[in-house]
């Protein structure tokens, strides 16, 4: 009873193929429509009461209370550093220039900066 050969789409299977379908569509919501009926509903365990997020909110506040903080590293200006400070040259926009090494230590860096290089002739370095 086997057809074979041919060309194109074979609609006595098609046909059955949706006759099919549609007998299982209908069966489905049958069941569907009984079920809904007849079948009393579970009483579903009491679920946890739903927590606001308000609350939450105040637990984390109240836990970041209690979270001790980083010390912060902060080193206090003697009174001098305030003093000399107030008395360094500043610019016309209002920021103050470095403060200018005094005349012994410029020639004292010198005597030893010469030291050095003479040490460095010495050895034929340069």
């Amino acid at each position: 009873n086997v057809k074979l050969g041919g060309l194109g789409p074979d609609y006595e299977a098609i046909k059955e193929q949706k006759q099919k379908l549609k007998l299982q569509k209908e069966y489905s919501r049958k069941i569907k429509e009984y079920n809904m009926k007849n079948i009393t509903f579970v009483q579903r365990l009491p679920t946890k009461p739903q927590v606001t997020s308000s609350v939450t909110r105040q637990k984390a506040l109240e836990y970041a209370k209690k979270i001790p903080r980083p010390k912060t590293f902060m080193t206090r200006q003697s009174d001098k550093d305030v003093k000399e400070e107030e008395f360094l040259p500043q610019t016309s926009d209002g920021t103050s220039l470095p403060e200018i090494p005094s005349l012994e230590t410029l020639r004292s860096r010198h005597e030893k900066e010469k030291e050095v290089v003479a040490a460095f002739k010495a050895l034929h370095i340069l």
